[in-house]
């Protein structure tokens, strides 16, 4: 099992003295002491509304926000990543998971064919330094950015600002970075996916959420994803999760993603929540499993399938 000590945190520039020690309580507490990040996506309530909890292949559980928090509790991940109200409303009853505040969402609603996206930043960062205050434990944040919007520079702005004021007060940032918007005509092409992880470098993030690449020249998705790795410098990369797909194809791109795509977790939400509760826990444990535990895809299936244990 890949472990780092404290010592071993590197620390950011930006991080005021004062935060130091929070920010490596933060960073330990969000890679489980690995220095990998498992993240659960749980944000989609506002970007897919309510397609991705309720319908054909979804199960009923799914349609109670509660779902999302019984998993986080039960399962193994490393951040919970949601809006600040979903979080307020049921972190209380939550409060061993680690937090996440996702600080801007947009729905689906509106086509990229109608305008280019924008997801505005909801509220101010002392909001949350107000949550945190008050005992919600907010270990970091999260941006998303639309690369190659009319808007990005907006967002990048957004961005920009709320690293240094996140990292400041020793909070991890977690920027999704999607190129996406009519100036951009492949949104998967391996060179705008090392684009965007560098972006988020040059912004200071901590991590990077991305989605996989395409395969092309020859070369696989996880083979071009060492490209965007190699781009992402100190900010680790995480794969975004997708649709919900057959557990072994999931377990064997996320094992290929990280051993041969050089990433550094991975971000998961519609696979792991549209299930029932003991299979979305089951799922948690096996994502975990190879992303934080290092374990072979077999293993990682066996614990899935609840014949192999894993906890940390």
């Amino acid at each position: 099992m890949p472990s780092i000590s404290r010592d071993q945190v590197r620390v950011p520039a930006d991080v005021l003295p004062e935060a130091r020690e929070t920010y490596k309580d933060n960073y330990l507490k969000a890679t489980r002491g690995t220095g990998r990040l498992m993240l659960f996506a749980c944000d989609q309530k506002v970007e897919h509304l309510n397609g991705d909890f309720y319908g054909e292949g979804i199960d009923p559980s799914d349609g109670d926000p509660e779902h999302l928090f019984q998993i986080g509790s039960k399962g193994v991940c490393g951040v919970l990543a949601g809006q600040r109200g979903l979080i307020a409303r049921y972190a209380p009853d939550y409060p061993e998971i680690n937090y996440l505040v996702k600080m801007n969402s947009k729905t689906n609603l509106v086509k990229t064919a109608q305008d280019d996206p924008y997801s505005p930043q909801l509220h101010e960062l002392e909001a949350v330094l107000a949550m945190r205050e008050a005992g919600t434990n907010i270990v970091g944040l999260g941006y998303t950015i639309y690369l190659g919007s009319e808007y990005e520079s907006t967002m990048m702005a957004e961005a920009g600002e709320l690293v240094a004021e996140a990292h400041a007060n020793g909070l991890l940032v977690v920027l999704w970075i999607y190129p996406r918007g009519k100036a951009v005509k492949e949104e998967k092409a391996v060179s705008l996916i090392a684009g965007a992880a560098g972006v988020a470098l040059c912004l200071g993030s901590d991590f990077v959420k991305v989605n996989p690449p395409k395969p092309s020249d020859g070369k696989t998705s996880a083979e071009n994803l060492a490209i965007a790795s190699r781009a992402a410098g100190r900010t680790g990369l995480v794969c975004a999760g997708g649709s919900k797909a057959d557990p072994n194809e999931f377990l064997s791109n996320l094992y290929d993603q990280i051993h041969i795509g050089g990433a550094c977790g991975n971000a998961t939400g519609r696979n792991i929540h549209m299930r029932s509760l003991d299979e979305a826990v089951r799922l948690t444990k096996a994502i975990s499993a190879i992303t934080l535990g290092d374990f072979e895809v077999a293993d990682a299936l066996a614990v899935f399938n609840g014949t192999k244990d894993f906890s940390l």
